[in-house]
């Protein structure tokens, strides 16, 4: 299992196209993921989940990957993370 605390630094935060973005990243993974967020624990493979921790700008954010390819998919999760999810190019 790999944890890892993770900051949203997106202007617009998980909003829908962010959230879209990063569900469709863990879909490449057979790993489950969970991200936890003001006390709320939701999928990550879940648009509907992700969109429910309405995690804006500066939001602590703990990703939980659990599975045969966890390290591939906590770094791909954590590379979105950093590039601010492709939103300033």
């Amino acid at each position: 299992m790999i944890e890892r605390e993770l900051t949203v630094t997106n202007r617009l935060g998980l909003h829908a196209r962010a959230t879209a973005k990063l569900v469709q990243t863990l879909s490449a993974f057979r790993s489950s993921a969970t991200l936890t967020a003001k006390g709320r624990e939701v999928n990550a493979k879940s648009i509907m989940g992700v969109m429910l921790l309405a995690a804006g700008l500066g939001t602590q954010v703990r990703l939980r990957v659990e599975g045969e390819d966890e390290e591939r998919a906590a770094e791909a999760v954590i590379s979105l993370f950093e590039r601010r999810f492709d939103e300033d190019s």
